[in-house]
């Protein structure tokens, strides 16, 4: 993304990450999203043809499951020891010359890259596709501090051309279809041929094209990393188009920014994790390209490697036995596509860099339920599971969902949702109050359903029935029938 995208700086109780200018709570968001039948069609389209590729490369495997659960082994191990592990990793990374950092929150981040960028002599730097510099608006930032960051993903170079906002964790321009991106190019783009096709590899290869130059003349590259081997000091980065290669290898400076929790112990760990993630992310056997680098080598690569570690919020939500294991999440996207509400609002709903399921447990960690936004997205769910399934290591996120429900349902604001569960517990608890309000719902059924079918309430209840109709109760509760026709219920 280039400045002006309409990114800013939220500071919550546990870290600070950017959500989007002006963006509502996520069911205002979502009403906007799905009115847009266009961003409809494209998202059922690419999430359709993802799963399907997916559920294919895993159904090769008769060991999946035995690999999931080796996987979330791992990383809870690597949780609970993470303070043993990342020392390791500094230790390690500095013996084989590079520098650690550490970043408590995104401004610390961003203020180390743009000073490493600066005493580098440079006033650019090609970029990998990161998360974590997402997360913490580093190219907003370097932008204010003068220094252009140029994104050489081909999705997020759409983003960035775009003046857009990311939307998927793994195809960030998920959104557009090749019309509006061969318009983009034509548009945006001054080398691109002014007849440029809508075809898929004419538009890749005019990208080729366009970013050739910036990866010659780049002098500091950035990244982030996919993996971080303690033993060794050792980063990898996994990708399927080799950008990636070329800003890691090519410039003379190289900084990466890393969250804390993507340390694994070893390279029998990481053995796991590329058997899992390229058949979750991209539906691929392996990654074309996984790129592997400790410290510098004279003659090889980058002359000064700088590795910013970053919390942002990570170390409290470590300390929440429930909610931290979002934090094994190797940002494979497998929960994004399969996930029905992100299907039909797509990713700029969710107010947040990490959008979908998991975007919807982590965001509010990170950042602390104090916004609006913050405290609707573990509401955007219809806690199918479907997430919970796919997930290579396996992140219960229905359960994190319902606790951060509970807590978000504290805020003062919700006032009128704790009163309908305190009711609903009181008539629940007791079979007599509940056999009285059956009674009562099959008496209204007349009045509010006579078709049927519950189509418009009064406020609050308005809420529901905007969107969606419900069944009208029926003539007897099950307990009234059964009472009826076998005897007294029990």
């Amino acid at each position: 993304m280039t400045a002006g995208t309409g990114v800013t700086g939220v500071t919550g109780a546990t870290g600070s990450m950017p959500t989007y200018l002006g963006m509502p709570a996520f069911p205002q968001a979502a009403k906007a999203a799905v009115a847009d039948s266009q961003l409809r069609r494209n998202l059922t389209h690419a999430t359709t043809a993802i799963r399907t590729k997916r559920a294919k490369a895993v159904a090769e495997l008769d060991d999946w499951e035995e690999l999931r659960q080796a996987a979330k082994a791992i990383k809870d191990h690597t949780l609970a020891n993470l303070d043993t592990y990342l020392l390791q990793l500094e230790e390690n990374v500095t013996k084989a010359g590079g520098h650690v950092h550490w970043a408590r929150d995104a401004a610390e981040a961003n203020a180390i890259v743009a000073r490493l960028v600066k005493e580098a002599g440079a006033d650019s730097a090609v970029k990998v596709k990161s998360m974590a510099t997402q997360e913490t608006g580093l190219n907003e930032a370097l932008a204010a501090d003068g220094i252009r960051a140029i994104e050489t993903d081909l999705a997020e170079l759409i983003v960035q051309l775009g003046e857009d906002r990311p939307s998927h964790i793994l195809v960030p321009a998920i959104h557009k279809n090749r019309a509006e991106i061969g318009d983009l190019f034509r548009r945006t783009m001054p080398d691109a041929p002014h007849d440029l096709p809508d075809d898929p590899q004419r538009l890749a290869a005019a990208a080729r094209a366009h970013l050739r130059n910036e990866f010659l003349n780049a002098t500091v590259g950035i990244s982030g990393a996919n993996f971080a081997i303690a033993g060794t000091g050792s980063l990898v980065v996994v990708e399927s188009e080799g950008n990636g290669r070329m800003c890691l290898t090519l410039p003379e400076t190289l900084i990466s920014v890393v969250g804390v929790e993507k340390v694994l112990p070893s390279w029998q760990d990481l053995e796991v994790f590329l058997a899992l993630l390229p058949r979750s992310s991209t539906a691929e056997r392996m990654n074309p390209y996984t790129t592997i680098w400790t410290g510098v080598a004279p003659g090889d690569g980058p002359k000064n490697f700088h590795l910013v570690l970053l919390d942002n919020g990570r170390t409290a939500t470590l300390a929440d036995q429930t909610g931290r294991q979002a934090l094994r999440c190797i940002r494979c996207s497998a929960c994004l596509n399969v996930c029905p509400v992100y299907e039909r609002v797509g990713g700029h709903a969710y107010g947040s860099p990490y959008p979908g399921p998991i975007g919807a447990i982590l965001s509010p960690q990170l950042r602390g339920i104090t916004s609006a936004i913050d405290a609707s997205l573990p509401f955007a769910s219809s806690l199918c599971g479907a997430c919970y399934d796919v997930c290579p290591v396996a992140i219960n996120i229905p359960e994190v969902l319902v606790e951060l429900r509970a807590r978000a349902a504290e805020n003062p604001n919700h006032r009128i949702e704790r009163t309908v569960f305190h009711l609903s517990a009181y008539v629940l608890s007791s079979p007599r109050r509940l056999a009285a309000a059956q009674r009562a719902a099959s008496a209204g059924r007349h009045f509010i359903g006579r078709s049927g079918r519950i189509r418009r309430l009064p406020p609050p209840l308005s809420a529901w029935t905007d969107t969606r109709d419900a069944p009208a109760p029926p003539p007897e509760s099950f307990r009234a029938w059964w009472s009826r026709t076998r005897g007294s219920a029990q």
